[in-house]
């Protein structure tokens, strides 16, 4: 656990001042002026690894290590990546990396780092006006969007605003992972079915959690 908590020392500070509202129109357009992810479904989760970018990179290298298709968020002592994930939600699991790039990772270090932004989010109008302007904003549906439509006629509400909660620090080494349960996640923008992914449950896992950070209230 050794370098796992080397880590952890100097991060931990060094996200201490994230901003506590993220208001999505002003996010996509930074994102965009700095040419990161900016057309991503679910900018929040990318705009958090914007702001790990620009506050870590004095401890971690950043883009991490590749393993195959696989680049890690960050490489420091171990490798680790950045996820967040929405509060009020009917589930505590949530998706992480793919499964043998995540095996190979703890083969290699021992241990592998994990950085979840909970985030209390806010949704689109019945109109979809943040929907339509990020549309206008990209010229259009992307083919992946257009592909995606023919698949299902569902459309998700986009999330407008996010407001960080907790920062949650877990580390995963060989016997955590052989608890954590798989899902294949949807398609490529190919239409290929992406591989196999590990995914954990916050309740059913807490002894996997190092530290929290709480960092900011709830919506109301």
């Amino acid at each position: 656990m050794q370098r796992f908590s080397e880590d952890l020392h100097q991060i931990i500070p060094l996200l201490a001042d994230i901003p506590m509202r993220w208001d999505g129109k002003s996010c996509v357009l930074e994102m965009k002026e700095r040419n990161f992810q900016w057309r991503q479904m679910e900018w929040w989760a990318f705009y958090f690894e914007l702001l790990c970018r620009d506050r870590l990179s004095s401890v971690l290298r950043m883009p991490g290590d590749r393993y195959n298709s696989v680049q890690w968020d960050a490489t420091g002592r171990i490798n680790w990546d950045f996820k967040s994930k929405a509060i009020k939600t009917d589930t505590n699991s949530f998706i992480l990396n793919d499964q043998e790039a995540m095996n190979a990772s703890v083969e290699t270090h021992g241990e592998h780092g994990l950085i979840v932004c909970l985030c209390d989010v806010e949704y689109n109008d019945k109109d979809r006006t943040f929907q339509r302007w990020r549309e206008e904003l990209a010229g259009g549906r992307s083919a992946y969007q257009q592909q995606r439509e023919k698949r299902t006629s569902n459309s998700r509400y986009r999330k407008v605003l996010a407001v960080p909660v907790e920062l949650v620090f877990m580390r995963f080494d060989a016997a955590s992972l052989s608890r954590l349960g798989t899902m294949r996640q949807g398609r490529t923008s190919n239409g290929k079915p992406r591989p196999v992914k590990y995914s954990v449950n916050l309740e059913q896992c807490t002894d996997l959690i190092a530290h929290v950070e709480r960092i900011g209230e709830p919506l109301e």
